[in-house]
């Protein structure tokens, strides 16, 4: 089989290629992620690159305008090498997979403060696996037991653990250690279901050197956080866009890559590198060796699990959409490709339905809501938004398809919560203020960015209650080959690299999000025979960044018009839960049971959820009696 030599620019990245690989492909190949939202299809028209040098073949296209194609533009996933070729790929048409940052050393993640009597819960600190130091006596022909029973022996007396196992490989390696350690040994035991494991014997007391780590794994970013487990400490967080987002924006276009050709791996591959990626990013920064990593606790929806688990996703989006699995048992990390002891485990949050997992339930404990005597409402805001209404008596969720909008992808100059990000926009007369992330040049915006930036364009009149922008409102209007757009900082001002815009196809973009959020609130707080009036307390989840503008959410018809008293911004509250899991035994326990608890409510189909739907493409909506401050 032919093999060409192929460039990419402005990176200079070179990589060989066989006959027929598509751009797309090989960009991946080389490290380079190409914004390809509908998975590879061609339909999307957001993979545009220009070939510089070279031979390409590709189907015609509509997605690409006749003076582009005279530019030499092709669609990367449907272009294919015919020669060596030197390849352009325009900013525009990039996914900025950054390397995952963390906080400054030793600085501790932001709880979610639960008020007191309303589900506030004070777990004891016993963690999935954690390490125990054990002074064994030295056999004697009184005391003659076998190596293995008087390890289990000295375990029995801290009255922590019964019953343990463990593997061949460790008993073969036990003898020896024993005796060159003097008795003197540290064990590692991990839950597992109803029985406790011996993962390994190490000779002497390392039993300080413990850590785990409890990540998230959204649609669009990947969060995650390394714990002491001894102290149960977070020694540092870090995040990074799931590198799965090159293969299309949201869960149904991910399922439906799955079955391509070596689909379902390349999906895995790719989320498994991004937790690969942050772990040795913990490893490095703070000089941890590898093997004292011993577990691994992720919560996510129920596609990015099947993703992750390597297993078929398909039945998730067909009638009567049934997963293969809701709950797993803990596995080796090493067996799904996740690197850390060999022996170490991976832990996974229980899901609820097909389109309500694990990141709901982990989201719910962290909340307090299945211990809260009140009426509770959660909203999760992520490209899948999942919405839990309930207290001790009851649960009840259901999801709506918002997109990656809130999450900063696929917008024109939307970006994940970074250094730089527009967090917060003010806007008084001419005059535009903007909250960055680190007070660092503005390099773009992410979801509580957009949030506040449409709200402040709405009530300043630069946008219409349809979502057009108004020419006349403002000189920052401009026209553009793709309709108006608005300029929130031009290149330069606050050392802006480039200029910062919202265009209306990113404003159409909110409007659909938000409405879809919106919509499954009203539905499911309606079809339960309450109103917003009840409920004395809403959690707004969702990585938003140090913080959301919850009277911004408002006034653009994203959360309904309560009373500011009984919001609470609990920013990625899935992380929060999976943390709070991975260091107690008891509430990891709890969480199957409050997901099997849980009743899903589906709302596709659902003539009076699609109305609700309709109605609320406006700002805030077409009936401004449902925001009476607004009104006012």
């Amino acid at each position: 089989m032919d093999k060409f030599k192929v460039t990419f620019l402005p990176d200079n990245k070179t990589v060989e290629v066989e006959r027929h690989r598509t751009v797309l492909a090989a960009a991946i190949s080389c490290g380079i992620y190409i914004n390809s939202a509908c998975g590879g299809d061609g339909v999307c028209g957001k993979c545009k690159i220009i070939l510089r040098k070279g031979v390409l073949s590709s189907p015609a296209s509509g997605m690409l305008s006749e003076d582009e194609t005279e530019k030499n533009y092709y669609l990367a996933c449907l272009a294919s090498f015919e020669s060596d070729a030197v390849i352009e790929v325009p900013q525009e048409s990039r996914i900025d997979l950054e390397a995952p940052k963390s906080p400054e050393r030793g600085e501790q993640a932001e709880e979610i403060r639960i008020p007191e009597g309303n589900g506030a819960r004070h777990e004891k600190l016993l963690p999935l696996c954690e390490k125990m130091y054990l002074q064994l006596p030295a056999p004697t022909a009184q005391d003659n037991i076998s190596d293995l029973d008087r390890v289990y022996r000295e375990m029995d007396k801290t009255g922590k653990i019964t019953s343990p196992t463990t593997a061949l490989v460790n008993v073969r390696t036990l003898p020896r250690l024993l005796r060159d350690s003097e008795w003197k040994v540290t064990v590692t035991i991990a839950r597992r279901r109803t029985r406790s494991e011996i993962l390994a014997f190490e000779p002497g007391d390392t039993h300080a050197k413990s850590f785990g780590i409890a990540f998230d794994i959204g649609t669009t970013t990947v969060s995650g956080q390394l714990i002491d487990l001894k102290s149960g400490a977070v020694l540092g967080t870090k995040a990074a866009y799931n590198r799965q987002a090159a293969y299309g924006p949201d869960i149904i276009t991910r399922i439906i890559y799955s079955q391509k050709r070596e689909g379902l791996k390349t999906l895995h591959d790719a989320v498994t590198d991004t937790l690969n990626l942050i772990i040795e990013g913990f490893t490095r920064e703070f000089s941890i060796d590898l093997n004292t990593i011993t577990c691994v606790f992720i919560a996510g929806n129920t596609t990015m699990m099947h993703l992750l688990m390597q297993v078929d996703p398909r039945h998730i989006r067909r009638d009567p959409y049934v997963p293969a699995f809701n709950s797993f048992p803990g596995v080796r990390a090493q067996e799904v490709g996740i690197f850390i002891n060999p022996r170490g485990l991976l832990y996974i949050a229980a899901g609820i339905s097909s389109y309500v997992g694990g990141d709901v339930t982990a989201g719910i404990l962290a909340c307090g809501m299945d211990t809260a005597k009140e009426l509770c409402l959660l909203i999760d805001i992520g490209t899948n938004g999942e919405i839990v209404l309930g207290n001790s008596e009851f649960l009840i969720a259901t999801s709506a398809s918002a997109g990656p909008a809130f999450e900063g992808s696929g917008q024109s100059c939307g970006m994940r919560s970074a250094s730089g990000a527009v967090q917060k926009v003010k806007i008084t007369g001419k005059t535009i203020e903007l909250d960055r992330i680190e007070n660092a040049a503005p390099r773009g915006l992410c979801g509580s960015g957009y949030i506040s930036a449409v709200a402040q364009m709405f009530a300043r009149g630069i946008l219409d209650k349809n979502g057009k922008l108004v020419p006349e409102a403002s000189d920052r209007v401009r026209p553009t080959s793709e309709g108006l757009e608005f300029v929130l900082c031009r290149k330069g001002e606050m050392d802006a690299a480039r200029d910062i815009v919202i265009t209306e196809a990113d404003i159409e973009n909110i409007k659909r999000a938000k409405a879809a959020i919106y919509a499954a609130v009203s539905i499911l707080v309606r079809k339960m025979s309450f109103s917003i009036r009840d409920i004395k307390k809403i959690f707004v989840a969702g990585g938003f960044g140090t913080s959301l503008d919850i009277d911004a959410a408002i006034a653009i018809g994203l959360l309904p018009d309560a009373d500011r008293a009984v919001y609470s911004f609990v920013g990625n509250s899935s992380l929060t839960g999976a943390r709070q899991m991975l260091l107690s035994q008891e509430l990891y326990r709890v969480s199957g049971h409050v997901a099997g608890k849980t009743t899903y409510l589906e709302l596709s189909g659902d003539h009076e959820y699609m109305d609700e739907y309709t109605a609320a493409l406006f700002f805030p909506h077409t009936d401004i009696d449902r925001f009476p401050s607004l009104k006012r």
